[in-house]
């Protein structure tokens, strides 16, 4: 869904990006102890977290739709997600279905992909390469690694949430996963920098 760009301020759509789940963090850390009655069932503070945390991503991206005029196929696929397991989370009173939805994002990013590469095609590069000018070699390589990096991710998300605490996983999900992917993503791009294109950059400066 799109309509005509407007600008907006970088910082305020950073906000918009990781406001969310660093809400969701806080909202967890306030309610973990609690239990709610709800309509005769009793909720942990997780679940409460969970199904409050759906309308304020749908907020946040809402907004950012309406400051920039456009919204990734990864946050609308992102948002999806996130209603269909935070509703199986409230239905069912288990808090595992949210848990689970970080596998099958992380997941589904590397599938995706991988369907790209069947195809001989790199979908990253579709998307970024306006702003990082590669050669189609250095894409084909880069969305190789990308994919084994979301693999790692949904296989560390499943031994996270089966083995630890759910503090520890709240803490992994909202910080740990998302601080690997940037540090991965910025060394493949640093060791791939012979595949840059140098003039189309220095033409952007």
């Amino acid at each position: 869904m799109m309509r005509p760009k407007a600008s907006a301020n970088p910082i305020l759509c950073q906000i918009l990006e990781f406001g969310p789940p660093i809400a969701f963090f806080v909202l967890y850390l306030w309610l973990r102890d609690q239990t709610f009655d709800i309509g005769g069932i009793e909720y942990s503070g997780f679940i409460v977290a969970t199904v409050a945390f759906v309308p304020l991503l749908l907020f946040a991206i809402g907004l950012l739709w309406w400051l920039t005029g456009q919204l990734s196929r990864m946050q609308v696929f992102t948002a999806v997600l996130v209603i269909l397991f935070g509703a199986l989370t409230a239905w069912f009173n288990d808090e595992r279905f949210f848990k689970i939805k970080t596998t099958v994002v992380y997941g589904g990013i590397a599938a995706v992909l991988a369907l790209g590469l069947l195809q001989k095609k790199s979908y990253l590069e579709w998307l970024l390469a306006e702003a990082i000018p590669m050669t189609h070699t250095g894409w084909m390589k880069f969305t190789r690694r990308v994919i084994l990096g979301f693999v790692l991710l949904a296989v560390a998300n499943e031994i996270v949430w089966r083995t630890l605490s759910t503090d520890a996983w709240v803490k992994i999900e909202t910080f740990g996963f998302p601080v690997f992917l940037i540090t991965f993503l910025g060394w493949q791009i640093y060791v791939l920098r012979s595949e840059l294109i140098e003039d189309q950059l220095s033409s952007d400066q």
